[in-house]
């Protein structure tokens, strides 16, 4: 026996799913470490990794993107700690001294 077509059409969809994920560039952190937090040039200098990352992201280069976010990331956390460090060293500093009734005063 000889099976008939179907006379009905089929169509077919087909859906590209990309499991990269987007890379964040930490722009945004970058530059809030370069004007506040910029203890030993970090945050700036995370802030070009950060703008290297974006560059590659729009370029289309993902690992190389991940790569210089993850290394502005790095920078980032390294700028806010040392900060934080050197603050809380500043008011030790300035207590002890306050405590002691000793004022250091810097004529230009």
């Amino acid at each position: 026996m000889e099976e008939k077509p179907s006379s009905a059409h089929v169509t077919s969809t087909v859906v590209h799913i990309h499991t990269d994920s987007i890379p964040r560039d930490y722009v945004t952190w970058s530059m809030f470490n370069a004007l506040f937090m910029n203890s030993c040039c970090l945050g700036f200098i995370a802030y070009v990794y950060s703008v290297k990352s974006r560059d590659r992201k729009m370029v289309g280069d993902m690992s190389g993107a991940q790569t210089f976010a993850s290394t502005a990331k790095n920078l980032n956390i390294s700028a806010v700690v040392i900060s934080i460090i050197m603050f809380i060293i500043l008011i030790i500093v300035y207590s002890a001294v306050k405590k002691q009734g000793k004022y250091f005063y810097i004529t230009i």
